[in-house]
């Protein structure tokens, strides 16, 4: 959800009353959803709402629409801790959002969303120890105002309006057409068309095997390879349980677990052992594609894991290079041409539809315009707290997951530490919180949100500058460890000298 955009026609009434809830969840994504359960499950005694700026539920998973689209990672772990899974380990949109419309009629939390809801504003009193929230209806453009003693955002870490397209020389000089998967036109035909897809990461993986089948042909065009893990689309674990009659609920687990050690071990091995684990990677590939071909297309200059690395089921976009129905060329963009695209080695690759698979534009906490007591805050000038909380922001907790793990370990982690804050404050009786340096943090040196030598993926780089910083102590780091965190953020003390309670 973003709230920079502002429509001219909405106007709130001069004496608008607020509705208050205890807790306002920003976004009814996949982290969204997961907030608002262990709200209505952890603290029966506070009421919620989640605001919402697309028309359903499902974030990601709602507004991709390009064809193929599915996870990168397992829904063993992608999935909710308290929701078995019961699929393939990789799944469809269609099936994550079937899973998480379950979790919302299962808890009954349709109640508490709404949707359409586009957060334009997020201002924080002292005096009366309240955030209020501006939203724009998108259906109606009217300006509905909410007050809530603490903000949850959960609304994601790119904008979801449009993608990130570099701007190439002779752009307006091609014929056909220029789509980024982000929004893919629901009618655009590309049966029996040139196509090409610039870029090397899931969102290509993805669409090439989807489309190869009906295109005239398509060709990935990459500047540089990445890391894939081709594997089959399922899990002789969890297959072996359902066998034996296991309850789906210890089968969850227990999948969920063997998985998490395996990613661990892993994680482990690709900064201990990097020259073995990239060995193994390219064999993997190498049982799809020759010698030659793994060598010049699917060879990183990198070592694992500096940038996130997809699951591929079944290998189906080596399948489709395999089967000649789909090619990758590794080369330099010189400038686009009327018939499609003039690489820095000379060639031309001819095109009916170029799309362009190029990565997120990055949002930092839904781009909304907030404020402290009047002032304007800029999170860069923060630094964070485990990649959660915000120094000098009272009341607010953001869901930032894992890029080493999936996305959604964190929500449950987060779900139980923001509602054992809540029940904190309220045994203690306080009304607001906020993080702050000790006297033994305040010489330590700050680094950018993200360490670049660890991980490094575009979005980031390109946005960096806009997000808090951290330190160079643990407790002062989004550490992307979930194997350290799922031990260290429960055994958070809440009356450590960081947290600070009035």
């Amino acid at each position: 959800m973003t709230g920079t955009e502002t429509l001219t026609r909405a106007k709130a009434p001069a004496k608008q009353t607020a509705e208050h809830f205890d807790v306002l969840i920003v976004g009814a994504g996949i982290s969204g959803v997961g907030a608002a359960y262990h709200i209505a499950t952890q603290t029966l005694d506070k009421s919620f709402v989640v605001l919402e700026g697309l028309e359903d539920f499902g974030g990601t998973w709602r507004m991709h629409r390009y064809p193929g689209i599915r996870s990168d990672s397992d829904l063993y772990t992608f999935g909710y801790r308290f929701k078995p899974w019961t699929g393939t380990p990789i799944a469809s949109a269609a099936e994550i959002l079937k899973y998480m419309g379950e979790v919302i009629d299962e808890n009954d939390l349709a109640r508490h969303i709404r949707y359409r809801h586009k957060i334009s504003s997020a201002r924080w009193s002292s005096k009366d120890n309240l955030w209020t929230i501006e939203a724009v209806r998108k259906d109606t453009g009217e300006i509905a105002l909410f007050t809530a003693n603490f903000l949850w955002m959960c609304q994601g870490y790119y904008q979801h309006a449009e993608g990130y397209t570099p701007e190439w020389a002779g752009m307006k000089t091609f014929k056909g057409k220029i789509v980024h998967p982000q929004t893919w036109p629901e009618d655009l035909d590309y049966k029996g068309k040139k196509v090409v897809v610039i870029g090397s990461g899931a969102t290509a993986a993805t669409l090439v095997p989807a489309i190869a089948g009906d295109c005239g042909h398509v060709t990935l065009l990459q500047r540089s390879p990445t890391y894939f893990i081709p594997g089959r689309n399922a899990n002789e674990l969890a297959d072996q349980l359902r066998a034996l009659k296991v309850d789906e609920t210890w089968i969850h687990e227990i999948t969920r677990r063997k998985i998490l050690a395996d990613q661990a071990e892993f994680t482990r091995r690709s900064f201990e052992e990097p020259e073995a684990v990239k060995e193994e990677l390219l064999a993997a590939v190498g049982m799809f594609l020759p010698p030659e071909q793994v060598k010049e297309h699917f060879t990183p200059r990198y070592r694992p894991w500096r940038q996130r690395i997809a699951f591929v089921p079944d290998g189906d976009i080596f399948q489709g290079i395999a089967s000649g129905k789909a090619s990758v060329v590794t080369d330099e963009i010189d400038r686009f041409t009327e018939k499609g695209i003039l690489l820095k080695s000379g060639k031309e690759l001819e095109a009916d539809i170029i799309i362009t698979a190029t990565g997120f534009n990055l949002s930092v906490l839904g781009e909304i315009d907030f404020d402290i007591d009047g002032k304007p805050l800029d999170f860069s000038k923060t630094v964070t707290y485990r990649g959660m909380m915000f120094t000098g922001v009272p009341n607010m907790v953001w869901v930032f997951g894992y890029f080493r793990a999936s996305w959604t370990l964190r929500v449950d982690l987060l779900g139980d530490f923001v509602t054992r804050l809540l029940n904190h404050m309220k045994s203690k009786g306080a009304r607001k919180v906020t993080v702050a340096l000790r006297p033994e943090d305040k010489d330590m040196p700050l680094q950018p949100w993200i360490d670049p030598e660890n991980f490094n993926p575009g979005y980031l780089m390109r946005g960096m500058h806009l997000l808090p910083k951290c330190g160079n102590k643990s407790e002062w780091q989004h550490t992307q460890d979930y194997w350290l965190e799922k031990d260290e953020l429960p055994a958070i003390d809440l009356d450590d000298k960081v947290f600070v309670y009035e």
